[in-house]
Order: structure tokens, then sequence, then C-alpha cells
């Protein structure tokens, strides 16, 4: 079980246009990171880069198309799989 200093809603974050990146401070006096990339590929942990602190970073995946490389989400329910012997 992975142990977070604290979780942090993505809106307490500040956003750097520049990185791309959303950063918090952390208690070591840096600051922990998470880039928009690392969020459209689900991913919910900003580390920062001075300490092995982590935290949970509370998003809605949906806002940063989480799924595919486009945005668009892929609906399972509407594929079909032929098998054939």
């Amino acid at each position: 079980m992975t142990s977070f200093y604290d979780e942090v809603e993505i809106e307490d974050m500040d956003y750097d246009e520049e990185t791309k990146a959303y950063y918090y401070p952390c208690p070591c006096g840096d600051k922990f990171e998470i880039t928009e990339e690392e969020l459209r590929d689900g991913e919910e942990i900003a580390r920062c880069p001075s300490c092995s602190l982590i935290i949970r970073v509370i998003y809605d995946p949906e806002e940063f198309g989480c799924g595919s490389e486009d945005g668009d989400t892929l609906d399972l329910a509407s594929l079909s799989i032929t098998v054939s012997a």
C-alpha cells in the first residue's frame, strides 16, 4: 500500500503554462509536480524531486482526455470480437 503525504485537489495546485505541469508546495521547500501528459495517462501521483514524499492528486480524468491520445474515449460495449478456428 502506498502512503501519501497528502491528497490534494488539482484546483489547489499551481499550473505552469510553459512546462504544462501542476505544482504544489512540499514541506521540504521544493514542490510536488505532475505534468498534463501524466494526468492524461491516468497518473494521480505527484512527486517531489528533492525528497521521497508523494501526494495523490484528485482530479476528473475526463477533463484530461484519459484513455486516448486525442481525448476520445473508447466505448468497449460497441466493439465486437470475432474468433475463428
